[in-house]
């Protein structure tokens, strides 16, 4: 069922269906105790979904269907609950076992990663903050009542014009939000504003009086992910939901800046698997009779096969450049919050060679490596800002690299079949269209910058976060060392699930 665009989305969604019996949900029993699921259990227990993801995303595209159903599976699933911690009944697995499973979910369908990426962010933040009664509250509804997170952050123009005040004894928020990715298959929405002066951001109920969530994104590419525009009409929240920025950061927001761009990155990465698989599927079983004598099998043409083993490499490239990345993210994150048990958590995955396949051994010894090199060295004396913006720096060069790998793989499959290749039925464009959407994200131009600046002058990028709690304008380029900041803890109030609809996704910039 779709909906026409600049139209309010309705109240409720279509009826999801049945996700598949192989894939349980992350709850509570599960030992805090015991390992975290490793990338292949993790893999097996959604790649069920993933499949049944990938049968329709054709279909979708085609007739502009957005995936309530696809997001309803992952969610029943536990898939909002993989990084929030064992002991608070998630799975607490790493970021390389999520990451892996958002490029195999992109492979499936692009649209899935992006719309998730304001959830996965959400609790990317309360993993950063300190443990309390708000922080468990929030981990319990994520896990519990497998509530879902959208992302409603960015304005047009260069300051936030989002107010949030008193009024009559109640708090209220007024403004609009565009962009703003996956509200529309949200419970709450994550967004920002301004009381006074101050930078604040908040979580507000998707279905609070004074909510409107507008289906008129009308890019070509990521046309399925919940953007559009989101409006805040005297709405009333909770003041234990506005988390004000104060000193004392425990950590860099440069984490966040980095997370948020590796999972457009893994999104990107699945497309160009997509792009193998689909080209490979495409060419198989041709035949070819037209300006040959009779008839060959396009497959054994020796330029079929280079086209075709030229985007392999691709995909393998791009795929590689960003789990390294992540790995350069994790690793920072491990420095800053190993004590000693992680440590042996991080030795002990990598003797565990049997249980893991050949990137998880890579992960699993880098990761140990590091930590042991900190520690000889004594790098845990270095500043956290240098820690993680240096992981940052290598997010960005993959940045550079993994949009041109991929918009070249998304290109080159059309060689493969002339013009049958561009036939409506089977939708290739799709790929090097959301490629090219994505890639419009947190303009590569803009991080190139910032890597010369680095390279040349030791200058480390500075967070969004961080220049618009300076009072800078979101959208300058920056790249002085920031004064980080820190948000504090939020209550969660118990709201009902709505889920509407929508289409859409960013093009510009929210972290």
């Amino acid at each position: 069922m779709t909906f026409a665009p600049d139209t309010e989305a309705p109240d409720t969604a279509a009826p999801a269906t049945e996700a598949p019996a192989t894939a349980a949900p992350a709850t509570a029993a599960l030992s805090a105790s015991r390992a975290a699921p490793s990338t292949a259990q993790i893999l097996a227990r959604f790649r069920p979904i993933i499949a049944r993801i990938a049968e329709g995303a054709v279909e979708r595209e085609r007739e502009r269907a957005l995936p309530f159903a696809e997001v309803e599976w992952l969610r029943e699933a536990g898939f909002g609950a993989l990084r929030v911690p064992r002991q608070h009944g998630g799975d607490g697995v790493s970021l390389h076992t999520l990451f892996a499973l958002l490029i195999e979910l992109a492979s499936a369908d692009s649209n899935l990663p992006q719309l998730l990426r304001g959830h996965l962010g959400f609790v990317e933040t309360q993993l950063g903050l300190d443990d309390s009664p708000t922080r468990t509250e929030w981990f319990r509804r994520i896990v519990s009542d497998r509530i879902l997170f959208g992302n409603a952050q960015a304005e047009r123009g260069p300051d936030t014009q989002t107010v949030v005040e008193e009024r009559d004894g109640r708090w209220v928020i007024d403004g609009t939000k565009y962009y703003s990715t996956g509200t529309l298959f949200a419970d709450w929405i994550w967004s920002s504003a301004r009381r006074g002066d101050e930078p604040v951001a908040l979580a507000v109920p998707a279905d609070a009086a004074g909510v409107t969530r507008v289906d008129d994104w009308d890019g070509f590419g990521q046309r399925l992910t919940g953007s559009g525009t989101t409006t805040f009409d005297a709405v009333e929240i909770d003041p234990r939901h506005i988390v004000s920025f104060i000193d004392g950061e425990p950590r860099p927001h440069s984490y966040v800046t980095g997370f948020y761009q590796l999972v457009l990155l893994a999104a990107l990465s699945g497309i160009a698997d997509a792009a193998l698989r689909e080209t490979a599927a495409f060419v198989r079983p041709r035949r070819r009779t037209f300006g040959i004598p009779g008839e060959s099998s396009p497959r054994h043409d020796p330029l079929v096969q280079r086209v075709v083993g030229r985007v392999s490499a691709l995909a393998f490239s791009a795929r590689s450049n960003t789990l390294a990345a992540v790995g350069a993210l994790e690793s920072a994150d491990a420095l800053e919050h190993a004590d000693a048990l992680e440590h042996a958590d991080a030795l002990e995955s990598a003797d565990a060679l049997e249980h893991a396949d050949a990137l998880e051994r890579a992960a699993a010894l880098e990761s140990a490596a590091a930590i042991d090199t900190a520690d000889a060295a004594g790098l845990d004396g270095e500043s956290e800002h240098e820690r993680y913006g240096e992981a940052v720096i290598r997010v960005f060069q993959a940045q550079q690299i993994v949009i041109g790998q991929v918009l070249e793989a998304t290109t080159l499959l059309f060689e493969v079949g002339g013009a049958s290749a561009t036939s409506d039925r089977i939708r290739l464009d799709r790929l090097w269209r959301n490629a090219r959407t994505i890639a419009s994200h947190n303009p590569a131009i803009h991080r190139e910058q910032a890597l010369g600046d680095y390279v040349l002058n030791d200058v480390l990028p500075l967070a969004w976060h961080d220049r618009v709690a300076a009072g800078a304008p979101a959208t300058t380029p920056q790249h002085t060392t920031p004064q980080h900041t820190t948000p504090q803890h939020t209550t969660p109030q118990h709201t009902t699930p709505q889920h509407t609809t929508s289409a859409g996704t960013d093009t510009r910039s929210n972290r």
